[in-house]
């Protein structure tokens, strides 16, 4: 990887001291990464010109739109998460880029699936809906699955009634929408399968997923070398 080296090579430019004192961190993921610290003169004034001689060697520069020294308190975006301390404890959750981003994509399929079947319409939006979830069921992410829930529900219940003008709204939510356990409104069809027996899809609910933290892990963790190795099978089976 292009970046590799980057925390240990700044960490060396510093010196343990400094790095000790100033609290100074890399976090990457490919080619995005945050470097934290403890001071923003430090940042500004000495890592971030030695991260651009570091990317200027390697025929990179820093992205002027991405790059910024901010405060905790006031927070930032990172992989799709923004990351801020609210009275001092940090909360991450979805960005509001990433949740505006993923709304655009599901109303797009919803707006050019006029025509389209309501059970086809679920099957396209499912895997949308469920991988959009999981990404961010690490995170503080209830109240934006909650709200997406919402504005998707809005969007289908339009789609709805577009298809259906001459009928009163009484019988679109009866054709549309069912009461599963306690929740109402649920977008459900009816399907036939292949064997001739009928079973229902519904949209899959943002808000059922449950929240799952990560389990941390130690940064110099290479699963392909023992112990690590060992270690990653076992997480595997026991789900850690």
């Amino acid at each position: 990887m292009v970046l590799d080296g980057l925390e240990s090579q700044l960490k060396q430019h510093l010196g343990v001291g400094k790095s000790k004192k100033f609290m100074i961190n890399v976090v990457r993921y490919a080619d995005d990464f945050v470097i934290t610290g403890a001071s923003p003169e430090v940042l500004e004034s000495v890592v971030k010109p030695w991260v651009e001689q570091f990317l200027a060697v390697r025929g990179l520069r820093l992205s002027p739109e991405k790059t910024r020294v901010v405060h905790i308190d006031q927070g930032f975006d990172f992989l799709g998460w923004n990351f801020r301390k609210y009275d001092g404890t940090l909360l991450i959750k979805p960005s509001k880029k990433n949740v505006k981003a993923f709304y655009g994509k599901v109303k797009e399929v919803i707006e050019s699936s006029k025509t389209v079947k309501q059970e086809d319409l679920i099957l396209k939006l499912n895997p949308m809906l469920r991988g959009w979830a999981l990404y961010h069921q690490p995170v503080v992410a209830k109240q934006a699955y909650g709200r997406m829930d919402r504005r998707v529900f809005i969007k289908l219940w339009r789609w709805a009634k577009r298809r259906h003008p001459n009928k009163s709204l009484t019988w679109v939510q009866k054709r549309y929408f069912r009461t599963i356990g306690d929740r109402g409104w649920v977008f459900v069809a009816t399907i036939t399968e292949e064997s001739g027996e009928k079973r229902e899809i519904e949209l899959y609910s943002l808000a059922s997923t449950p929240i799952e933290r990560h389990k941390k892990v130690s940064g110099v963790t290479i699963p392909s070398i023992l112990p690590w190795k060992k270690w990653a099978k076992s997480c595997v089976w026991s789900g850690c």
